[in-house]
């Protein structure tokens, strides 16, 4: 790690910073500042560079050009140890835990505390549950993380920082699996490690949470900064056209498409503790809004009428006839299809081009005698990508390279080419852009106006109160309240009955 004195009193500084992929300029001349004690929320799309700069932060990347100083002291960090060793500490939406090592396992990994290659077990404990109290942990240091929640997960994460000694902390997404009460015991927390001179680098596309909890908000934009300014003097609506470039309309500003008949129905489906006696309709050209807390059972009640699992009672009907789902494959055939919550580990095949992900339910269309005809294949999937605005660069793109909202287009795609006629999407935007979360929007809204019954899970409020005809609240696997008029309904009124 080479070094060069700065007289500077900011924590980080990263000046110029410029990063070339083939074909793509990710980073153009990028500067960035972070102060002792001070959130900086960076905000942008999904390619907007963002990434890019946190990886040449944390040594994963080497920039084209530019400088990085912290703590006044030029620094250029070769690998991730070298990011370590200067107090950068980054913490990945998806954590960087061995799940079957204990808690203070992983938070001393690669640093174990030891005299003549003899680990000290002990002091390790000691050590980890120091920490673990100190961030206001209340579980054992000698549980396995297999055995964390989520919200635990990312305490142990925030302890390696801690027993790295980093004094910048950069976190992704970090609420996108929390509930709104650990989201708020998370905040709690980055308050108190913020007050303590750590400097946070927050990045998230819930708006909400970054002037809940910023000081500053820094957007890009094609891989270059677009604005910069105190969080308290400015707006969400501004934010967002300075992501976008563009004014997107957030509210409830579609026609509401006209209710029909009864399409799906759900009676007293009974699933262990996860579901209690939950019935539901959905009506052709509505959506409805099914949501409540993490571990209410709303996953739960999709999967079922996805043929994912199989309830230990309870009656399913597809217009008015009988439903027997015994295998995803059954309910697919009848035209029901299931947008997972985990796209990349339940919906994508990540390694396989995009045209492969897209069309894999649909084989029979593009086959003749056992082979796929790749040019009816790759037509079918163009036609999509044009009217959806898919960003590929080609059908033949790996789809581990687009961004979460054109993965999700992809999977959204994929069922359309089936033509179905029932809906299910788990956290449909979860992890996606506000212009990709624009258009999601904007396609449901388009299918429910043709007819379709669409039922969405969502644990963003705003999201729900925005596209939803209706809203079923859950709480500990039964429905504990119905929202008809969601016009007048609020956020207050839903996490009453989600907690009740």
């Amino acid at each position: 790690m080479d070094t060069k004195a700065l007289p500077q009193e900011k924590l980080l500084v990263m000046s110029g910073m410029v990063k070339t992929f083939p074909g793509v300029k990710a980073l153009r001349g990028v500067s960035l500042e972070l102060s002792k004690g001070e959130t900086l929320a960076l905000l942008g799309e999904n390619g907007a560079g963002k990434s890019t700069l946190i990886k040449i932060l944390a040594g994963a990347l080497q920039p084209d050009s530019g400088e990085i100083f912290v703590k006044g002291r030029q620094l250029r960090m070769k690998s991730p140890a070298d990011s370590r060793r200067a107090g950068i500490a980054v913490i990945h939406q998806e954590f960087a835990l061995v799940n079957g090592l204990t808690a203070c396992e992983n938070i001393f990994l690669g640093k174990p505390l030891h005299t003549c290659s003899v680990i000290h077990l002990k002091k390790e404990n000691a050590g980890a549950r120091e920490l673990l109290e100190k961030l206001g942990a209340d579980f054992d240091p000698r549980t396995p993380c297999s055995q964390l929640s989520v919200a635990q997960r990312q305490i142990v994460e925030i302890a390696k920082a801690l027993s790295d000694k980093a004094s910048i902390l950069i976190l992704d997404e970090p609420t996108a699996a929390l509930t709104p009460r650990e989201t708020n015991r998370l905040f709690i927390l980055l308050d108190q490690l913020r007050n303590n001179g750590m400097g946070i680098i927050y990045v998230s596309h819930r708006l909400d949470e970054v002037f809940a909890i910023s000081n500053r908000v820094q957007v890009l934009r094609d891989g270059a900064e677009v604005a910069a300014t105190l969080t308290n003097g400015t707006t969400q609506t501004q934010v967002i056209s300075w992501m976008v470039g563009r004014e997107i309309n957030q509210g409830r500003d579609f026609k509401k498409a006209s209710k029909g008949e009864i399409l799906l129905e759900a009676l007293r489906l009974k699933n262990g503790t996860k579901v209690r006696d939950v019935s539901l309709e959905v009506h052709e050209g509505e959506i409805l809004g099914l949501t409540g807390l993490v571990g209410s059972g709303r996953t739960e009640v999709l999967r079922i009428i996805a043929g994912a699992d199989i309830p230990e009672s309870g009656e399913l009907a597809l217009e008015g006839a009988r439903l027997e789902l015994r295998h995803p494959s059954d309910a697919i055939r009848k035209g029901i299809f299931f947008l997972t919550e985990d796209r990349k580990g339940q919906g994508l095949f990540l390694e396989r081009p995009v045209h492969e992900n897209f069309s894999i339910a649909s084989l029979f269309r593009f086959a003749f005698l056992g082979l796929i005809n790749l040019f009816r294949e790759t037509q079918a999937f163009l036609a999509h990508r044009d009217s959806m605005g898919i960003k590929a660069s080609s059908p033949l793109a790996k789809i581990v390279n687009l961004s979460g909202g054109n993965q999700q287009k992809v999977l959204l795609a994929r069922w359309l080419e089936r033509k179905g006629r029932v809906f299910l999407l788990d956290e449909p935007t979860r992890g996606v852009d506000v212009g990709a979360k624009e258009e999601i929007h904007h396609l449901l809204r388009k299918l429910a106006a043709e007819g379709n019954a669409i039922l969405v899970v969502s644990s963003e409020l705003p999201e729900v109160l925005a596209i939803c005809d209706r809203i079923l609240v859950m709480h500990e696997g039964r429905v504990k309240g119905e929202i008809m008029d969601v016009n007048i309904a609020t956020q207050e009124q839903i996490m009453g009955l989600a907690i009740q």
